[in-house]
């Protein structure tokens, strides 16, 4: 754990790179923002953009899953005065240094650095300080921390901070709390007004779904046969005696007494049981809950989790633009187009499960790693979810990591790791072990050691994989990986 020096160190340096930002708003700049595509990169994007946005300067923002020289070729003929990389930037050094061309650039990353910092970035890192990246702050949670610093007015967005680092899943920690500088956050969250903290069931939709759709929405963990059938949930809300609606209306998880939300607990337990899976991932649907109280009651912008869902399925599907609208505070037609994209993403991800367990062949051991082959069935963009979801469901034994691939549309192919915990105890780095390894098959990759992912320029990935397999073997061998 990081000691309060540590954090000290790395919100001074908050205040360096807000007072270089502050300088360019004053001097009337030109500001790009350019980040990631995930429910973290969003909200980064939004907190970076409203605090631009309140500072009322010229400024555009810009999401991308990757940086390559086309996308920097682009910046460039934009000629912005200051380029702001959020949840993206720390991988991709080299690329900075030799193509990027404004005088100044800032990177607000939490990925583990990669090479040297060019001298025209200047970067905040937790991991620059002894902090965990992966665990103890997201992206976010480092763009919230520079914008606190330009103005006190945008201590409200500490809530936004919070949505990217439950959507980075950052509360993998005891009673599914954020641990860490995601603590200071969430004290800026509750002294401010904008976020109330309390321990319940960890589901989603819970103030906004009926219960039989929000067990049937629940992905994390994946509960075989209750994720996404609606009709087998209802089955066991009814067999167990809970009532579905009062009068005419549906009755949500909020609704439920504490009697009522054992009973559902224990029903699922029961259940799973019956059908030979592990309950004991249901210890994983109670925890903290984070509540916006200043979102509407029945909007899914008022659960933490919940928000963060709907802003990763927003990227992963495409449309970008629309979590960008609601991180910036768009409550109407923004938020009614990603209604609908939340429905599809999540249908989308059932199907997948249910491919699978028609699909044993699909899925190949190795000594430390599974392999999902999704080549002609995963779309590119939603690899990194299906293997969020396997790696929380205990659907595969959890001595191994995970590995989701498909095929890119722009040849070769993509994955997305995951480790589970006790690997990271023995000292796997998944984001080390693909930086290193793409590099051979003209590729690139990385990330933290829990999460990461890879485009390698092949059509057949199974010495790739081979490979792979053997470097965290070597890891889990050696203890050294992180």
């Amino acid at each position: 754990m990081a000691s309060d020096a540590n954090q000290d160190a790395f919100l001074g340096r908050a205040k360096e790179l807000s007072n270089i930002i502050k300088e360019h708003i004053q001097s009337d700049s030109f500001i790009m923002a350019i980040s990631h595509h995930d429910a973290d990169g969003l909200s980064s994007a939004g907190i970076i953009g409203s605090a631009l946005a309140r500072a009322k300067t010229r400024f555009s923002v810009r999401i991308v899953e990757e940086l390559r020289e086309e996308i920097v070729d682009g910046i460039n003929k934009a000629k912005p005065d200051i380029v702001i990389f959020t949840d993206i930037g720390s991988g991709y050094f080299d690329l900075l240094s030799s193509h990027l061309e404004a005088e100044t650039s800032l990177v607000l990353d939490h990925h583990p650095p990669n090479g040297e910092v060019p001298k025209k970035v200047v970067q905040l890192n937790p991991h620059e300080f002894g902090i965990d990246g992966a665990r103890l702050v997201s992206a976010a949670g480092v763009s919230y921390f520079v914008a606190r610093e330009i103005s006190a007015e945008n201590k409200d967005l500490s809530a936004l901070a919070i949505v990217g680092a439950l959507g980075d899943m950052q509360d993998k920690n005891e009673k599914r709390a954020l641990m860490g500088l995601n603590e200071r956050l969430v004290e800026d969250g509750i002294s401010s007004g904008n976020v109330r903290v309390d321990s319940d069931l960890v589901m989603y939709g819970r103030e906004t779904r009926p219960i039989h759709r929000a067990l049937a929405y629940t992905t994390t963990p994946y509960l075989p046969n209750l994720s996404g059938r609606e009709d087998n949930c209802l089955t066991l809300l009814s067999n167990n005696g809970i009532r579905l609606k009062d009068g005419d209306r549906f009755r949500t998880l909020a609704d439920l007494s504490q009697e009522e939300k054992q009973k559902l607990l224990n029903a699922i337990i029961a259940y799973l049981a019956s059908i030979g899976f592990q309950s004991n991932v249901v210890l994983d649907m109670v925890g903290t809950v984070y509540t916006l109280v200043n979102e509407p009651q029945g909007s899914p912008t008022r659960d933490g989790r919940e928000f963060s869902a709907l802003l990763n399925a927003c990227g992963r599907t495409g449309n970008p633009s629309i979590g960008i609208s609601i991180g910036l505070g768009d409550r109407r037609a923004a938020l009614e187009e990603a209604n609908e994209v939340v429905a599809n993403y999540r249908k989308t991800l059932a199907s997948y499960m249910e491919w699978l367990t028609k699909a044993p062949d699909a899925i190949q051991k190795f000594q430390s790693i599974w392999v999902i082959r999704g080549e002609n069935q995963i779309q590119e963009s939603m690899t990194g979810a299906f293997s969020s979801i396997l790696s929380s469901g205990g659907n595969l034994s959890p001595d191994h990591a995970i590995i989701v691939l498909t095929r890119s549309k722009e040849g070769g192919i993509k994955l997305s790791a995951r480790a589970p915990p006790n690997l990271l105890k023995q000292g796997v780095n998944l984001g080390a072990a693909l930086s290193s390894l793409t590099k051979r098959y003209s590729g690139f990759g990385g990330g933290h050691n829990v999460a990461a992912g890879a485009h390698i320029k092949v059509e057949d990935p199974n010495q790739f994989l081979q490979e792979l397999d053997e470097a965290i073997s070597a890891q889990m061998k050696s203890g050294l990986g992180s």
